[in-house]
C-alpha cells in the first residue's frame, strides 16, 4: 500500500475508462480476503468474564469513573442520556457539516469520515493511537476491528476505526441538452443545465456548480431522438402508451420524479428500446405550497425553485444494491469484478421544472381525455429531435466507512446504530439532519460512560459512505461481514433524513412495531407541548389552512399512500428499500427500523438532492428551531438502550406472526385479480398458524424464564463491587469467591449495593489469572457446571442460560424469512416476507416472490411453488422458535 501523500491508481475494467486518483491515509496493509469466525458467548460467561476488566478511559477523572465494573440501572441510564441532546449543539452541528459539499469519495468526503472518527475518540474516552485507524477493507486490522468485537479476544473499552472500500463510482464529466431543428438540425435551444445559485442562500450560491447536475451509475453517452412524455415512467404509463400504439425505439423519454425510484424509470425505458431518459422535478407533485397558489419561489419564499434539480443514482435498486461489479461480496481494492448488471445501459439527466416547460413545448398536449372524460397520456412524439449528452468518469473510488463500538458485557449480542454522511451536495436535511441526531447520539452515550456505564450489549456506530451511490458503505460492510452479523447482531436501527418537513414517520420490522411506539409515547413532541412525538404522525405542514388548490393526480397519489400509511394496525409500516438497512433486514434477516419527519403536502417543497438541500432552507423552512433534530436523536438513542440494556430482546415475534396472515389475505386479494385459477394457499395459511402459535409459546416461555432471572438477581446478597479489584490479600475461603461473584452479577444488572462487608479480596491472586477465562468456560450451552462452584452462581448461571436461549430464538425471527434461493430475478434479495416492490424501489412488497409471480409473471405453477418455499422456510420457522 501506499505511504502518506502516494497516490493509488486501481484500474477499472475497461482502458477507455479513467484511474482513481485521491489522496489516502497510510494503511501499510495489504488486502485480503477473510470469513468472520464465530465464538458464541452465552450471557453469564460473557458477564463474568468481561466484566471483571472495565472500560477505562485516556481522561484520568473518566478513568476513575469506569473503573468500577458496574452498569447504572438502565432507568436512571435513560433519564441522563435523555438530558443531554439540545438544540444549540445539533444546530451547531448542523452548520459545521452541512455548509460544505461531501460527495462520496471526495476529499470532503474524507475529512468528513475524520471528523466523525475524531467525535467518536472525543465522546467515547478513545485514546487516538499513534497512527490513525483507518484500514483497507479485508485487511487484517479490518477484519479484526469487526470481528473481535465478539471473540474472547473482545476489547475493553470503546473502540474507533475507518473502512476503506473500493466500489465503482463516477461522476459528471460534461453534459447537455439541445433541441434541433428537424429539417436543419441546427441547434433551436440549449438548455441551462445549472442551477441559479440564489445568493440569498449563501452556501447555495457559493457551490451552485461545484457537484454536476448528473446522475451516480448513468451511462456514458450521446444521443439523439424525438421526445415522448411517459409521467412518472412506471410500468403502468409505458403499459398504457405501448397500448396506444406508441414505439419507444430510438426515442428520448421525458418522465417526472415521483412514485418509483428514479432508476426504474430508466430500466422501464431502456427494455422498450428508448435512446436515453430526461428526469424533471414537477411543483404538480409539490401539493399546496406552489407558485401557482401564490407562494414566491425560494430562497425568496418557500415554494420551489424552478432552477432546482434533483441529482441521484440511477441504480436499478431492486436489482441489487452496493457496488455495480461487486454483487454479493465486498468490493475489496483487488476484489475481482463483475460488469454491473444493476446499472443502466443508455444515457439520462436531471433537469430542472424550467428546462422541462421548455420541452412540453415541442410535445404539445401531454394528455387527452377519452370519451369517458378520463385523463390519459397522450403519447405524443416531438417533430424536432433532442440531442442529450451525458460524459461520466467512472472509476474504482475509495470510500470510507467511520465505524465506532462500544463493547458490552455480552459479546455475542449486538446492535448497530447507522446513518450515512455522503450527500450530492451540502444535504442539510440527506443526510445531514440525520447525522446531527446521531451525533446528539453520540454525546448522550458518551455522558453515560462517563457515568460510569457500561451496556449489557455491545453497541456498534456507522457513518456510513456513498449511500447515494446505491446503499454502496454499508452494502459492502454488510457483504463483509454477513456471517458475524448473521450471529451476533439483534437489531439494526437505522437514520437518514431526520428532518425534511412536519410529519414523523416510522417504518420497520413488525417485531419492533410496539417498541417504536413505547418510546415515542416517552419522547416529548418537538413543539407541541402536552404531546408526544407518537402524536407528530398526523402533523401537518405550516401552510395549511389557506385556500388553495392542488393538481389531481397529486391528490390521487397522495390519497393512496394516506390509504396506505393509515392501513397498518400499528402505525410501522414494513420497510421496503432507499437506506442503509437494506442490507440488514432483506439480505442478512436482521430487525431493521427507520425514522423521520418527513414533507408533507403543506409544507415548503423539499428540494432532495439540490444545492437548495442547504443549511439555510432547513434553519428556515424545515426545522426552526432544531427541535425535531433532537426528537429523533432521544428516539434514536432510546430504542438503542432499551436494545442494549434490556434483559430481554425487546422483539415482538408475535405481532409480526399475526401481520403474516394479513401478507397472505393481500397476496389472495391479488390472485382473485390476475390469475384464471387460484394456487391452493391452504398449506401456507397453516403454517403461519403454526407460527403464530409457536411465538405465543416463547411468549410465556421469555415471560418466565425473566421472572426466574430477576427473582434469582434480587435474592442475591448485595455486596460493594469496589472489593473486586481493591485488597490484594493472597487467601480466601471459597464463601469470599461466592460473596465476589454475587456482588458482581448484581452490580452488571444494574442493583445497587445497599451495605458494605468486611470481605474484600482480590479473587486472580486466589484461583489465578485465568480465574474468569475458566468461569467462563462453565457457560457454554453444552458444558456441565463444576461441583464447587458456589450454588448460588450455578442456578444464576443456568437461569440466564434459560433467558439466553429465548434471546437466541427472538435474535433468529427474522432470519427465519432468509432464503438462499433469494428472490427471482433478483437474487441478491433473499428476505422472503419483505422487500422492495420489483418496479417499485423504495415502496415495500410483502411475501415478495409470491407476489410476483402472481402479478408481473401471472403464472399459477410459478405461484404454487413459491407458497411451497413459502410454506417451508415458516414450517422450520415455527420449530425453531418453539421453546423445548
Amino acid at each position: 500500500m501506499a505511504a502518506k501523500g502516494d497516490r493509488i491508481l486501481p484500474q477499472y475494467l475497461d482502458d477507455k475508462h479513467s484511474y482513481n486518483e485521491i489522496d489516502v491515509p497510510p494503511t501499510n496493509l495489504k488486502p485480503r480476503p477473510g470469513k468472520g469466525h464465530r465464538l458464541v458467548f452465552f450471557i453469564v460467561g460473557a458477564i463474568l468474564f468481561y466484566g471483571a476488566f472495565k472500560i477505562l478511559g485516556h481522561d484520568s477523572s473518566v478513568q476513575e469513573n469506569l473503573v468500577r465494573p458496574h452498569r447504572i440501572p438502565p432507568k436512571v441510564a435513560e433519564k441522563i442520556f435523555l438530558s443531554v441532546p439540545n438544540i444549540e449543539s445539533a444546530f451547531k452541528a448542523s452548520r459545521d457539516y452541512a455548509t460544505h459539499p461531501h460527495l462520496a469519495g471526495s476529499t470532503e468526503d474524507f475529512e468528513d469520515a475524520r471528523t466523525i472518527l475524531s467525535l467518536f475518540q472525543d465522546e467515547f474516552h478513545i485514546r487516538p493511537p499513534h497512527q490513525e485507524p483507518i484500514f483497507s477493507a479485508g485487511s487484517e486490522e479490518s477484519r479484526d476491528a469487526t470481528l473481535k468485537l465478539s471473540s474472547k479476544h473482545a476489547p475493553r473499552r470503546p473502540t474507533a476505526w475507518i473502512d476503506i472500500y473500493y466500489p465503482v463510482l463516477n461522476t459528471g464529466l460534461d453534459h447537455s441538452l439541445s433541441i434541433l431543428n428537424s429539417d436543419s438540425g441546427i441547434v433551436e435551444w440549449e438548455a441551462d443545465l445549472d442551477e441559479d445559485g440564489d445568493p440569498r442562500d449563501a452556501e447555495a450560491a457559493k457551490y451552485r456548480t461545484s457537484v454536476p447536475t448528473w446522475h451516480g451509475l448513468s451511462s456514458d453517452g450521446d444521443v439523439t431522438g424525438q421526445l415522448v412524455y411517459a409521467n412518472y415512467g412506471a410500468q403502468e404509463d409505458y403499459q398504457q402508451l405501448v397500448a396506444a400504439g406508441v414505439d419507444f425505439t430510438g426515442k428520448i423519454v421525458l418522465v417526472r420524479y415521483g412514485g418509483i425510484f428514479r432508476g426504474l424509470k430508466i430500466k422501464g425505458a431502456q427494455e422498450l428500446g428508448a435512446a436515453g431518459v430526461l428526469i424533471y422535478s414537477d411543483p404538480r407533485d409539490d401539493g399546496y405550497v406552489t407558485v401557482a397558489n401564490g407562494f414566491a419561489a425560494y430562497p425568496a419564499g418557500p415554494a420551489r425553485n424552478p432552477t432546482s434539480v434533483q441529482r441521484g443514482s440511477v441504480q436499478f435498486l431492486s436489482a441489487y444494491p452496493g457496488d455495480p461489479t461487486t454483487p454479493g461480496y465486498p468490493a475489496y481494492e483487488d476484489a475481482e469484478r463483475t460488469n454491473g448488471t444493476n446499472i443502466p445501459a443508455v444515457p439520462s439527466i436531471p433537469i430542472s421544472w424550467n428546462n422541462a416547460q421548455r420541452l412540453f413545448e415541442e410535445i404539445g398536449d401531454l394528455y387527452i381525455e377519452d370519451k369517458a372524460g378520463n385523463k390519459k397520456l397522450s403519447g405524443n412524439v416531438s417533430r424536432n429531435k433532442v440531442r442529450l449528452v451525458n460524459h461520466v468518469n467512472t472509476k474504482v473510488t475509495p470510500i470510507w466507512n467511520t465505524m465506532a463500538a462500544i463493547p458490552g458485557h455480552i459479546k455475542n449480542e449486538v446492535v448497530v446504530i447507522g446513518c450515512h454522511r455522503d450527500a450530492w451536495v451540502m444535504g442539510a436535511a440527506d443526510p445531514t439532519s440525520g447525522t446531527v441526531s446521531l451525533h446528539e447520539v453520540i454525546k448522550g452515550l458518551g455522558a453515560l460512560l462517563k457515568h460510569g456505564w457500561t451496556p449489557l450489549r455491545t453497541i456498534v456506530f456507522a457513518s456510513w459512505d456513498a449511500e447515494e451511490y446505491g446503499l454502496v458503505g454499508s452494502t459492502e460492510w454488510g457483504e463483509d461481514f454477513a456471517d458475524w452479523i448473521s450471529d451476533n447482531v439483534v437489531a439494526y436501527i437505522n437514520v437518514d433524513v431526520s428532518v425534511s418537513g412536519s410529519r414523523w414517520d416510522a417504518r420497520g420490522s413488525p417485531s419492533l412495531a410496539h417498541l417504536i411506539k413505547d418510546i415515542a409515547l416517552t419522547v416529548d413532541h418537538p413543539n407541541q407541548p402536552g404531546k408526544k412525538l407518537w402524536d407528530a404522525r398526523e402533523d401537518d405542514g405550516p401552510f395549511k389552512g389557506y385556500n388553495l388548490t392542488v393538481d389531481n393526480d397529486f391528490r390521487k397519489m397522495h390519497a393512496q399512500a394516506e390509504a396506505i400509511r393509515r392501513a397498518s394496525k400499528t402505525g410501522v409500516s414494513p420497510l421496503g428499500s432507499g437506506s442503509d438497512y437494506t442490507v440488514f433486514i432483506q439480505r442478512l434477516g436482521v430487525a431493521a427500523v427507520d425514522q423521520g419527519f418527513g414533507n408533507t403536502d403543506t409544507d415548503a417543497p423539499y428540494h432532495y438532492h439540490s444545492i437548495y438541500d442547504s443549511q439555510f432552507w432547513q434553519e428556515v423552512y424545515a426545522d426552526p428551531g432544531f427541535y425535531r433534530h433532537v426528537a429523533i436523536a432521544k428516539h434514536i438513542g432510546m430504542m438503542g438502550l432499551r436494545f442494549s440494556d434490556s434483559l430481554l430482546l425487546p422483539l415482538n415475534t408475535t405481532q409480526y406472526a399475526l401481520e403474516l396472515s394479513d401478507y397472505l389475505d393481500g397476496v389472495e386479494a391479488l390472485a382473485s385479480e390476475n390469475l384464471s385459477e387460484l394456487p391452493d394457499f391452504t398449506p401456507l395459511r397453516d403454517s403461519i398458524a403454526d407460527v403464530q402459535a409457536a411465538s405465543a409459546k416463547l411468549d410465556i416461555e421469555k415471560q418466565k424464564a425473566l421472572e426466574d432471572f430477576e427473582k434469582i438477581l434480587k435474592h442475591l446478597p448485595p455486596y460493594p463491587s469496589s472489593f473486586l479489584l481493591n485488597n490484594p490479600r493472597p487467601h480466601c475461603k471459597s464463601s469470599s469467591y461466592t460473596v465476589a461473584i454475587k456482588d458482581w452479577i448484581k452490580g452488571v444488572f444494574g442493583v445497587p449495593p445497599t451495605k458494605v462487608t468486611a470481605a474484600s479480596y482480590d479473587i486472580a491472586k486466589v484461583f489465578g489469572e485465568d480465574s474468569w477465562e475458566r468461569v467462563l468456560n462453565y457457560a457454554y450451552e453444552d458444558d456441565t457446571l463444576p461441583p464447587w462452584l458456589p450454588g448460588p452462581v450455578k442456578r444464576f448461571i443456568e437461569a440466564a442460560r434459560r433467558l439466553g436461549r429465548s434471546n437466541k430464538k427472538l435474535k433468529s425471527f427474522e432470519r427465519g424469512f432468509i432464503s438462499e434461493g433469494g428472490i427471482k430475478d433478483r437474487e441478491w434479495y433473499k428476505h422472503l416476507g419483505v422487500a422492495p416492490g420489483k418496479w417499485l424501489g423504495y415502496g415495500a412488497t410483502t411475501f415478495p416472490a409470491l407476489t410476483e409471480a402472481i402479478t408481473f409473471e401471472k403464472d399459477v405453477k410459478m405461484a404454487e411453488f413459491e407458497v411451497g418455499r413459502l410454506t417451508e422456510l415458516l414450517n422450520k420457522l415455527a420449530e425453531r422458535i418453539t421453546p423445548a
